[in-house]
């Protein structure tokens, strides 16, 4: 497995990470916690070292620090996040950031999570949502700064709102975040535009999520794609979205000259291509799911060739506005 700098927290991760947050039983339905462990250990036994967790995935922190605890001979990092107070999400502009993250809430759910994932500190704390009207106001920096202090927590970051890359761009030209989490993918690209080469200026790592847009870059969806009830693809699809999906993949496909099978090892490759993408956390409830991701970190890059395709291929749009 290759490693890379997650920015300047001095840390040197897997670019294949983990992502936690479909182990765990919240809105993703049918993880069953056996598979997810069994998941689990073989990705570190491939190599996978970055861990990504949240307050707000269910069982998702108790099993990941079940598993990280049966390896306390290797050098493991996990990240987690905290949950706005308010419970909007995506976070709005024009509120105040003692709305969504007070200090007192940010170290509360620290302490939750630690106790509940069993697990001394964790090496990044990341807050869930993310405005940059808050840079410069409100007391949560104060918070992060004392629980750094006190050995808690390794690094602060952010997860950046779903498809607005450029409302981080603040924040890290500030000096005071260490990570930020971002949707990163072949259809969604533009993070490449400002993000990601201010991340690059200022030292911060970068951690991808939705590298496979929720499965959309899998090739299995398609317009008569059904998921179970309760699942919360069922909304993510919503609309025309699945005949839409199914159209763009199968142009991408029929473009690259592969089979629909190909397309996830080239859509994470497309990914990890970008120089200052430290890790990509992909979501992983299977042996068979971790064993095809991890085998994507062999050095082996995209052709010049392969990339200029995949990016032929933009798709913006907001998932959460269906047409």
């Amino acid at each position: 497995m290759e490693q890379r700098p997650l920015g300047r927290t001095g840390l040197q991760v897997s670019e294949v990470g983990y992502g936690a947050w479909g182990i765990g039983g919240s809105m993703w339905v049918g993880a069953q916690e056996d598979e997810s462990v069994r998941a689990l250990h073989r990705a570190i036994e491939l190599g996978v070292n970055f861990l990504d967790t949240a307050r707000g995935y269910g069982e998702s922190e108790r099993i990941v620090g079940r598993v990280v605890r049966d390896h306390a001979d290797q050098w493991l990092y996990v990240a987690t996040k905290v949950p706005p107070k308010n419970g909007t999400w995506p976070a709005p502009r024009g509120i105040h950031p003692d709305e969504a993250f007070p200090g007192d809430h940010i170290r509360s759910s620290l302490e939750t999570s630690l106790r509940i994932s069993g697990l001394e500190r964790f090496d990044v704390l990341q807050l869930h949502v993310w405005s940059d009207d808050w840079v410069g106001r409100g007391y949560w920096l104060e918070t992060v700064d004392a629980l750094k202090e006190e050995g808690k927590i390794g690094a602060f970051g952010v997860s950046i709102n779903d498809h607005q890359p450029e409302n981080g761009l603040e924040l890290v030209r500030s000096g005071v975040v260490d990570t930020v989490q971002v949707i990163y993918n072949v259809f969604h690209q533009q993070p490449e535009e400002q993000l990601l080469p201010a991340c690059a200026e200022h030292g911060v790592g970068v951690i991808v999520r939705v590298a496979l847009d929720e499965g959309g870059l899998t090739g299995r969806v398609t317009a008569d794609t059904t998921f179970p009830e309760g699942d919360w693809r069922e909304a993510y699809f919503g609309g025309d979205r699945r005949r839409q999906v199914q159209e763009h993949v199968q142009a991408l496909v029929a473009d690259l000259g592969v089979e629909p099978e190909d397309l996830p090892e080239l859509a994470l490759r497309y990914v990890l291509s970008a120089p200052q993408v430290s890790t990509v956390i992909a979501g992983m409830r299977s042996v068979r799911n971790v064993e095809r991701n991890a085998a994507v970190s062999d050095g082996r890059p995209l052709s010049p060739e392969q990339r200029a395709v995949l990016a032929r291929h933009r798709w913006e749009r907001n998932f959460y506005q269906p047409a």
